[in-house]
Order: structure tokens, then sequence, then C-alpha cells
């Protein structure tokens, strides 16, 4: 069976800035995928009734995330 588990970010009293420069959706439209200047990428998803929640943030880019493209089979 499939596990659920809810994405936990740990920081300080202020979250990391995530100034967006990149976004693009799923096909299945339920995954919206953002980049941002300050090099992170993140994973939102986007429920049937339209709400956006953050589910992942990915760190380790030194640079800006000026583009976002699926990968193919």
């Amino acid at each position: 069976p499939a596990m659920n588990v809810q994405a936990v970010a740990v920081w300080g009293k202020i979250a990391p800035s995530h100034s967006i420069t990149a976004i693009m959706i799923t096909d299945d439209q339920q995954t919206i995928v953002t980049g941002s200047q300050e090099g992170q990428i993140c994973l939102w998803d986007l429920s049937s009734e339209l709400k956006i929640s953050s589910k992942e943030i990915l760190f380790g880019h030194t640079a800006s995330v000026t583009c976002l493209a699926k990968a193919r089979e």
C-alpha cells in the first residue's frame, strides 16, 4: 500500500525567500512546479478545488532556476 508522507521544512523564524522565475504544471494538472531566483525548485499540490499547498522544496542549485521542462520517457 502507498504511504502518504507530509513534507516538512525546518528553518528559523523566517522562511527562505522564493522569488518565482519559472513555473510549470504537470500533464495531470495536480502538481505545480516553480523555480526561483534563489535556486530552489518547489513542488505544489493543486486540488480539484484549485487550492494550492506546498509539497516539497528542493535545494542544491547555485544559480537562479530560469527554465523548467518535463523529462521525456
